[in-house]
């Protein structure tokens, strides 16, 4: 008879599952890491893990499952990265926060160059999170962690919208309101928020990826400036990172 998942045999089949997703997962990153994207492939991780490629098909049927439960860990662990870094100041410093967090997202990339091109370069377009992709609420998790921090802004009224933004604009951020959980916010302060986002993600890439290097040395100030430009935009100008 087939074991149920409450029988002793049913449990220890389902952590030895466990046990191997996470050393796909795992073998994976290294790939990632020490050879670049196009490294990531069923077959690879199957010769590394000593499995043939049929055994790993058991796990990911497709080289796109693979890529978007790597995606889906790796948002996941820059989303409680973020987290952790919002919680060193209290709740009631929303712009101090989100310093914070802005100075976090750039450490890590730093740190996860290779991670941080799967996520947000898309070299694979397996990695993408389009509604209905199982990375997409992952991905949501992780820019939830800023974008909440944005709404706690815009709570204080400080926010200046665009009074001239053409409707043709606010259609197209009908999905972030969505995920704002019931909060009331105009698509033109929405607007700012993904303005916001454009800026601080440009810092960051443009950074990671050695497009500064023709000039600066060490691109922290401008950085900093940049966040402080972001901060002013969302209503908090006295608010700097330190």
């Amino acid at each position: 008879m087939p074991s149920t998942p409450g029988t002793p045999t049913g449990r220890r089949r389902h952590r030895v599952r466990e046990e191997a997703l996470t050393e796909i997962l795992s073998t994976g990153r290294r790939l990632l890491v020490e050879e670049g994207p196009a490294a990531v492939t069923l077959r690879a991780i199957a010769r590394e893990m000593g499995m043939t490629a049929p055994a790993l098909y058991r796990y990911y049927a497709a080289h796109r499952d693979l890529i978007q439960a790597l995606a889906s860990s790796l948002y996941d662990e820059l989303a409680t990265t973020l987290a952790a870094a919002r919680d060193r100041h209290p709740a009631s410093e929303p712009g101090r926060q989100l310093g914070e967090v802005c100075r976090e997202l750039r450490l890590w990339a730093l740190a996860h160059p290779q991670e941080f091109g799967l996520l947000f370069a898309k070299p694979l377009t397996d990695a993408d999170t389009a509604p209905g992709s199982a990375a997409h609420d992952p991905g949501w998790r992780f820019g939830g962690v800023v974008l909440d921090l944005m709404v706690q802004l815009w709570r204080r009224g400080n926010i200046k919208s665009p009074a001239d933004l053409d409707p043709a604009w606010t259609v197209q951020l009908e999905e972030v309101r969505e995920h704002l959980s019931g909060e009331p916010v105009p698509l033109e302060v929405i607007y700012v928020f993904v303005s916001c986002w454009a800026r601080l993600y440009g810092a960051v890439a443009v950074e990671v990826f050695g497009h500064l290097d023709f000039a600066l040395t060490d691109p922290a100030p401008l950085f900093d400036h940049t966040v402080r430009d972001i901060l002013t935009a969302l209503g908090e100008p006295r608010t700097a990172p330190r």
